[in-house]
């Protein structure tokens, strides 16, 4: 039984045949693997097929995987499929070490089942989305769904409902009980005011309506309870959209305080699985950079002691994750090492710039050693830019927002950088634009926009000319 004001993510009908789908897959991979070997399918190989495809399915339904994935982007789905059989691939070795039957297994084998496994699982869920949006397009296993509420969040929820066909939602139109010339414009086509709340419940009652999506103002209590007790008389899913999703929220998600749900509002993306993955790619992609540009940071290192007195790397305070102290590492690109109150940006043609050091700073060569600090954890390879202490307690307060960024840990290049903020901000509005894209970075996260950041910067460093 569900206690009163529990939540629960949907499922989808078709989603029950996903985890047996799954289970067969793994089971049956593991003996095709055995059989291009050339070796008997064991005993052994048999409980291992079938306790690890279970633990599979058990770690996938447990990640949300079977759930309905109507809200649910296919990069998410895949990622969850490859953390959960990250977790399963300890189990042969576990069973080996209690059985003592270490030799009984074979090494190509279980490599190929272990390679093969999340990317025909990967291929199978992305196939069988691909074959429900074919049939969606075809009118079938659709879900017809209207907004009450016409206003601006109502509009944005149209919106996506429109953008996002692999959702399997028709947009009917939109009720509400105030007269149509108190409403704003409705600027989609073919999608107008149908009705009052009435009109609704009859539309649902005739069975052209499965889902309603309440768009009101928070402070409409009254109106909002009003709407969803006349609702409770049909049989359509009901949907509550705050209007407090306008505001510059980051990440919001549900969670709970004991029995007691409430939305975060302001948090890290990099919660949970999420977090881990986060710090593998850095971890992974740091150590291959850092291999790549050894030799060429030694070099510069002894070009930076030949040509200007002082250190070789420039250290300076700036404000990592959770607005903690950080110490982020450059080669010296200055005739002066400055970390104080009163830290002047670099300017074009800046005379505390060295020579090298204009060239270093124009192809951000001088912020190779910042892929150290990824390896201790103070920085990422992507996230928002790390400003001076100084310049930060300034734009804290007259940017509403700004310490926002610092919910992740900063980053060796951005989204604001390879969009075209990067270097000097002359103005308080160009710091607020770079601000802007920081918190799109934060609000959108994936893994797949962090790699095609990382593509980017490298064309934006080498030609890039906004860095001095």
């Amino acid at each position: 039984m569900v206690e009163e004001g529990s939540l629960r993510p949907g499922r989808e009908k078709f989603s029950l045949i996903l985890p047996f789908v799954d289970y067969a897959l793994i089971y049956l991979l593991l003996w095709v693997s055995v059989f291009l070997r050339d070796a008997e399918v064991s005993k052994l190989y048999q409980t291992t097929g079938l306790l690890s495809a279970a633990w599979f399915v058990l770690l996938a339904e447990l990640s949300g995987l079977y759930k309905s994935w109507r809200q649910v982007e296919l990069w998410s789905e895949i990622l969850k499929i490859c953390l959960a059989w990250l977790c399963v691939i300890p189990m042969p070795l576990i069973l080996a070490f209690v059985s003592k039957t270490t030799t009984n297994y074979s090494r190509f084998a279980l490599l190929l089942w272990f390679i093969s496994s999340p990317v025909i699982l990967s291929l199978w869920h992305s196939g069988w989305r691909m074959l429900l949006q074919l049939l969606h397009t075809q009118g079938w296993n659709l879900r017809n769904a209207a907004i009450f509420g016409v206003n601006k969040v109502g509009l944005r929820v149209c919106e996506n409902i429109i953008d996002l066909p692999w959702m399997g939602l028709s947009m009917v139109g939109f009720y509400d009980d105030r007269p149509a010339e108190r409403l704003p414009e409705i600027p989609f086509e073919k999608i107008g005011l149908l009705g009052n709340i009435d009109a609704l419940i009859q539309s649902i009652k005739d069975g052209r309506i499965d889902q309603v999506y309440v768009s009101l103002p928070m402070n409409g209590e009254r109106r909002i309870r009003d709407v969803i007790d006349q609702l409770s008389d049909t049989t359509a899913s009901v949907f509550v959209v705050p209007d407090f999703f306008l505001f510059n929220l980051m990440h919001v998600r549900w969670t709970s305080v004991g029995d007691i749900p409430s939305i975060s509002v302001y948090a890290t993306p990099f919660y949970g699985a999420d977090g881990i993955i986060k710090r593998i790619e850095d971890i992974i992609l740091s150590i291959f950079i850092l291999t790549l540009v050894s030799i060429p940071m030694v070099i510069i290192a002894i070009l930076i002691k030949l040509t200007s007195r002082g250190p070789i790397i420039f250290r300076q305070r700036r404000y990592g994750l959770g607005g903690e102290l950080i110490e982020v590492w450059k080669f010296r690109s200055m005739t002066v090492c400055q970390d104080g109150e009163n830290i002047p940006q670099a300017t074009k043609d800046d005379v505390r710039i060295t020579r090298l050091g204009a060239f270093l700073r124009r192809t951000s060569m001088d912020e190779l050693p910042q892929f150290i600090n990824v390896l201790q954890g103070r920085m990422s390879i992507v996230g928002p830019r790390p400003h001076a202490v100084a310049h930060n307690e300034h734009y804290r307060q007259i940017i509403k927002g700004y310490m926002m960024r610092h919910k992740v840990r900063p980053g060796i290049t951005g989204w604001a950088q390879i969009n075209g903020w990067r270097g000097e901000t002359k103005t308080v509005e160009k710091m607020r634009k770079r601000v802007e894209f920081d918190m799109y970075y934060i609000r959108n996260w994936s893994l797949i926009l962090d790699l095609k950041i990382i593509c980017k910067t490298i064309p934006t460093a080498i030609f890039g000319r906004d860095a001095y």
